[in-house]
């Protein structure tokens, strides 16, 4: 199994960014095709970084543009584990390659609504259009997502919120790859 496809998507992204990265709405309708397309395909994406956890679920740095302008992230989730509600800062976009996810999203401490996403479906979320949810495994069966991020998402400060109060409390996701790095570097795609 190669990385060739992702190494594609990456050059993709890329240029977009180099086209439309100032742009929020324009990044993010040339995005979500390059996004589909990826997730179309389960054929490149390592075991290493679809590794599920009894403990909670997963957030695998995939790749990081060097100037920030996007990050690509594997999400795993066990059966039953969920986000708590929380924020993004930028914009977002969702697209699920495995399983099925459950988006929650509320306007202070109150739910607005609900929607599930299935295998090749794509979520989009920013401050602008709505970025507040919690996400859960919607499925009985190991789920995977590949989130696409206007910047380094594991290092971007952001909000979780208290279920009862809504009162947001700072936080800095990182990454359960921390230690052994993206699955591809900048300088990697060809």
């Amino acid at each position: 199994m190669g990385t060739e496809r992702f190494s594609r998507f990456i050059e993709q992204m890329t240029a977009a960014a180099d086209r439309f990265g100032g742009d929020e709405a324009k990044m993010l309708d040339a995005a979500e095709p390059l996004l589909r397309d990826l997730i179309r395909n389960d054929d490149w994406l390592p075991d290493a970084f679809s590794q599920p956890s009894n403990d909670a679920y997963r957030q695998y740095l995939l790749y990081c543009d060097p100037k920030k302008r996007f990050s690509v992230v594997s999400f795993v989730w066990q059966p039953g584990q969920k986000t708590p509600v929380h924020d993004h800062t930028v914009w977002g976009l969702v697209g699920v390659m495995r399983g099925a996810e459950l988006c929650e999203e509320f306007q202070g401490v109150r739910k607005v609504g609900e929607h599930r996403l299935a295998a090749g479906e794509i979520d989009r979320v920013s401050p602008r259009i709505g970025d507040v949810h919690r996400v859960s495994n919607a499925g009985d069966v190991t789920a995977v997502s590949i989130h696409v991020y206007g910047g380094d998402i594991g290092a971007i400060e952001r909000h979780v919120f208290d279920a009862d109060t809504g009162a947001p409390r700072n936080f800095v996701s990182g990454y359960s790859n921390a230690d052994t790095g993206p699955l591809l570097r900048a300088g990697d795609a060809r």
